[in-house]
């Protein structure tokens, strides 16, 4: 077992997570994992462990060698040009941080209950390797690469437990997302967390149709430091005391909404794997009508409340007719075309011609204390007829009052 030096260490993957190492034995961890039961999910495991359903993690590598994950990992790739081709090498300056996210997800244990088990046990990973601040591609581009990939090979479900730290995203994710969407596969991302810096949740947190996970702690309370805010946010799950399997057989201790992430991403996979028929925006629909309210919901800290895997897995839910599709290609269509060169104007034979644009109006140094002198141009000849005609009309009453005064005096 990789030997782990107790402190704090900072993780810096794009959803930043604050990291405890510290010792822990196997069979003390699944001790430690007290959202299994408080969440639901082992009520949930009465109808379903996940069987049949495929997640990608695109993160910093999984580890598939770890005993908690040996038979799990079942494909995978390197986008980065820094990883392995099988998406199993850890890379990054966190490379323990895909490996955490997939035991959380669906690790499976080992011997008699010891290690991690995640929420789908029973699902399989792909393990998408992409290295934040290495690597010969950049990291947007290598998100969208990492997208198209993972739906290409199977995946029903994304976990992005990582953050851009910025409201907007590049036009590259447009595509990508809305090529997962439209091949039915939910992207699940966290809100990221306030502790690192990330005060407002950033993107991919922020794109319509992706399923957004805050962060709560143990008494499923907000977390100041392991959850942004934002109304994007779908649920909330736990992201406090969390523990997570490590690339050489260890474990750690850590904190964050890349933990609450996988936890829900775990759940919408028990969903589909009970509801094989229902489409991701009936899925997603499921956990928010399910969700236990916080407050008037949805609200900018819990979204629809906590997530209840028993009732997302086996409660009566109305069907609807919503589509992550239909929002992200609304949002492109309002805020992409803004953005866009127009396209020339064609005649009636197609051919293009230019788009005529007035030219802009000379600065008037008066302000409007005096028309300008476009606008003098604008009124054309009339008002210098006007003009004309009324300064005779002055002289003319001029030289009347004159004529008049002269009279008087003799």
């Amino acid at each position: 077992m990789r030997r782990l030096v107790a402190g704090f260490a900072a993780v810096a993957v794009a959803a930043s997570v604050i990291l405890v190492a510290q010792s822990a034995s196997a069979d003390d961890i699944r001790a430690r994992e007290y959202w299994l039961t408080n969440y639901g999910i082992t009520k949930a495991w009465n109808t379903t462990k996940g069987a049949g359903v495929t997640i990608a993690v695109i993160d910093t590598g999984v580890d598939g060698t770890h005993p908690d994950l040996t038979g799990t990992v079942v494909g995978g790739t390197d986008v980065s040009g820094a990883g392995a081709p099988n998406g199993q090498k850890p890379i990054s300056s966190e490379p323990e941080h895909g490996t955490m996210v997939a035991s959380l997800l669906a690790g499976h244990g080992h011997g008699a209950g010891a290690g991690v088990i995640g929420v789908a046990p029973e699902a399989k990973i792909l393990s998408v390797s992409v290295g934040f601040g290495v690597g010969s591609v950049s990291s947007d581009d290598q998100i969208a690469t990492a997208i198209r990939w993972a739906v290409d090979h199977g995946a029903d479900v994304i976990n992005m437990s990582l953050t851009r730290n910025t409201l907007e995203w590049p036009t590259s994710w447009d595509d990508a997302f809305l090529y997962a969407m439209e091949h039915n596969v939910i992207v699940v991302a966290a809100a990221g967390n306030r502790g690192s810096g990330t005060t407002e949740i950033g993107a991919p947190a922020t794109m319509p149709g992706v399923l957004v996970v805050a962060g709560v702690d143990r008494n499923g309370k907000t977390s100041f430091d392991a959850s942004s805010q934002g109304i994007t946010i779908a649920v909330s799950a736990p992201s406090e005391e969390l523990v997570g399997a490590v690339p050489g057989g260890g474990y750690y201790q850590w904190a964050g909404t890349s933990g609450a992430t996988p936890i829900v991403a775990g759940i919408v996979a028990l969903v589909k794997a009970a509801h094989p028929g229902l489409d991701a925006g009936n899925i997603i629909h499921r956990l928010t009508a399910t969700a236990t309210a916080v407050g008037k919901v949805p609200n900018a800290s819990y979204g629809y409340g906590l997530v209840n895997a028993a009732a997302a897995v086996t409660a009566n839910v109305a069907s609807v007719k919503a589509n992550p599709a239909d929002d992200l290609k609304a949002w492109i269509r309002l805020h992409r075309r803004a953005a866009s060169t127009p396209a020339p104007q064609t005649t009636n034979t197609g051919s293009p011609v230019p788009v005529q644009q007035r030219a802009a109006a000379p600065l008037n140094p008066l302000g409007s204390v005096l028309p300008s002198i476009e606008s003098l141009r604008n009124a054309g000849i009339p008002l210098l007829v006007y003009l004309v005609f009324g300064s005779l009309l002055v002289l003319l009453l001029r030289r009347v009052v004159l004529k008049f005064r002269g009279a008087r005096r003799k």
